[in-house]
Parts: structure tokens; sequence; C-alpha cells
């Protein structure tokens, strides 16, 4: 009857306190593996793992009673993924499935949170298609090898320098996350060659697919449930094409910046692969937890910075229109006559 009352309990901090009851009750809660059961129900990614190591920090004999270990760490790994503070989550950019005009228009711009970087644009343009439902995908680190994602940001480009002002977005987007097969394959500079490396990872979460609005603004895909992206790497799949660029009849995908919004969990949390099973081993670090709860429970940390997110909001086509003004007037230092027409556009005689 108590193994049956306690499993309704959904939060760790009531496993903790109903273990405290009795050593009755705690025999139950750990030899049952209770708090590993409450972490898989609410995120079902973390069955994957196989063994919990507990890191040490002393020279102190360590516990050889797994199930203790187990009931500590998943007990702790609960309150980390539901009260650490929000953050931005990806760290680096490893590969785009195509490049159009490498390194100006490389996927390393989509991180950046400048429109524009020494007078041009700041985006990544896949090669132009003929087929408008060709994909395209891009690969990113996150800034830990586990961190639970809840809502990624996508920002289309729209080519202020190109008549009519086209926005190159994609027409669905759908996102995957997962590990490397080996890690030895990424010590490979993907962007470099030019290569793609979807197959090099292994894909253990994939989200719905999402439509894309055919829009120059920020725009949020807010997951149907929190997921916890066991190995650190995202990928984004951009499905179909929309917007065919004048100057040779191709489709064409440009996003000018992504980031992923969730929890990063490291130091106090982080897994190992062990090749080539790819079995799974979580490291859990009780001191570093400590800290960082006790930075939680401050305050501190506690509020999601925008510093990369964009800093200024869409640029109106007025503005965009006088850049491109100005360019041309420098272009030709000797001097140009213009000759201004009604509809405000203006060419050269």
């Amino acid at each position: 009857m108590a193994l049956k009352i306690l499993t309704y309990l959904d939060d760790s901090a009531d496993l903790i306190r109903a273990s405290a009851v009795s050593r009755y009750w705690q025999n139950i809660v750990v030899s049952n593996g209770l708090s590993k059961h409450l972490c898989i129900t609410r995120f079902p990614e973390l069955a994957s793992i196989t063994r919990v190591d507990e890191v040490s920090h002393d020279n102190s004999e360590p516990s050889h009673n797994s199930a203790e270990i187990e009931h500590r760490a998943y007990a702790s790994l609960f309150r980390a993924l539901t009260s650490f503070p929000q953050t931005y989550c990806i760290a680096d950019p490893v590969s785009a499935s195509s490049t159009d005009n490498y390194p100006e228009e490389s996927i390393i711009n989509t991180l950046d949170p400048r429109d524009r970087i020494l007078h041009r644009d700041s985006y990544w343009s896949s090669t132009g298609s003929d087929d408008p439902e060709a994909p395209e995908t891009l690969i990113y680190n996150l800034t830990a090898s586990l961190c639970v994602i809840s809502e990624i940001v996508l920002h289309p480009f729209q080519a202020l320098f190109q008549m009519d002002f086209p926005i190159y977005s994609s027409k669905a987007v759908r996102f995957r996350m997962g590990h490397p097969k080996s890690r030895d394959e990424l010590d490979h500079d993907f962007m470099e060659t030019q290569e793609c490396a979807d197959d090099k990872f292994i894909w253990t979460y994939t989200s719905p697919i999402f439509p894309v609005a055919r829009e120059n603004r920020l725009q949020r895909f807010k997951l149907p449930e929190p997921v916890v992206c066991i190995g650190g790497f995202l990928q984004i799949q951009l499905l179909g094409r929309v917007q065919v660029q004048a100057a040779d009849g191709k489709y064409y995908i440009c996003v000018a910046h992504v980031q992923a919004i969730g929890r990063r969990l490291s130091p106090a949390f982080s897994v190992e692969f062990s090749e080539p099973s790819n079995s799974v081993s979580l490291k859990y670090d009780a001191v570093e937890f400590g800290v960082a709860m006790s930075n939680v429970s401050s305050g501190r940390n506690n509020s999601l910075s925008t510093s990369l997110l964009p800093v200024q909001p869409p640029r109106q086509l007025a503005w965009g229109n006088l850049q491109d003004f100005m360019q041309m007037v420098q272009a030709h230092p000797d001097g140009v006559e213009y000759e201004w027409v009604d509809d405000d556009e203006f060419e050269i005689v």
C-alpha cells in the first residue's frame, strides 16, 4: 500500500521528504527506484541511461550502494530539470547541408545577434535548387552534453538588397536531438570542407513538424513537452522552399538567426557514451548541484538574457532602401547623376 501511494508523488522533493519519515519508507523509495521512475515518467529520454556515477571530491571511500547513488542522482536530476534557470543552449555550429557562398553565408552567422557584420547582412544561405521540396539541415553543438530544451527560435532572412525584398523562409521546420556515433569523427571541420554531417549522429528525438511564417521576424517554436537532449547536439530540418531568386531562377532557404532555449545541466550533470555499444553513463556531481541550487534559491542567474538574440528589431524597408542608396553612391566616388522618377525609384543615367 505504501509503495502504491508513493508512486503517485510527482515531485522529487516530496519523495525525499517521504523517505525521511522512517527507515521503512526510505527503503521503499530507494529500493524501488522511485526517483528514477519519476524522472523517466516526466522525461522519457532518460530511459536510455544505463549507469549512474557520483563524482567524488575527496579521498573518502565512495558508496558502493548503487540504489542509493541512483536515488540521490535522480532526485537531484529531477530538480535540475525543472528548476535550473532558462538560458540559451547553442554553443557552436557543426555543419550545414549546403552553403551558397562560404564563408560569407556560413552557418556561423546564424549565431551572431547582429543583423549586419562589416557592412554586410549576416545570414546563412543554402545553395539553389530547382526542387521546391528540397530540404536543408543545420546542426549545432549545445552548451552541455545534457540539456533540457523547451523551444527553438528561428528568424528567416529577408534580402533587402534584392528587388521586392524577398523572404527566403522554409515552408516548415522540424527539430532532432541526439549524440554523435563516434566522438572521433567530430574532430573533422565540416564547415571548412563544406560537408554535411547528418549521417554522423544518432538522433534520439524528433519533433513534430511546425509551419514557418514567411515573415521577417523571430519565430518561436515551442516543443510539445521539454525534451532532454542526451549527447548535446541539435539538428534543424528546414522543409520545403518558397522563394525563387530572380538572378538564377532557383529556390533558396536563408536563415538570419537561430537559438535554442532550455536548461543547461552541467557541471552538476553530464553524460558519457561507451563505444561501440553507445551505452550512456550519467555523471552526478553533488557539490556542483548544491552550488547551482543555491544560486537558484538566491535568485542569481534566474533571468534569461537577450544578448544572444538580435539586439534590434527587423530593419524597416525605408532604412534598407536608404542603405542601398548610400552604398551605391559610395561605389561611384567620381560622381553619378541620378534621375528621380515618380514611383520613388531611381536609375543611373
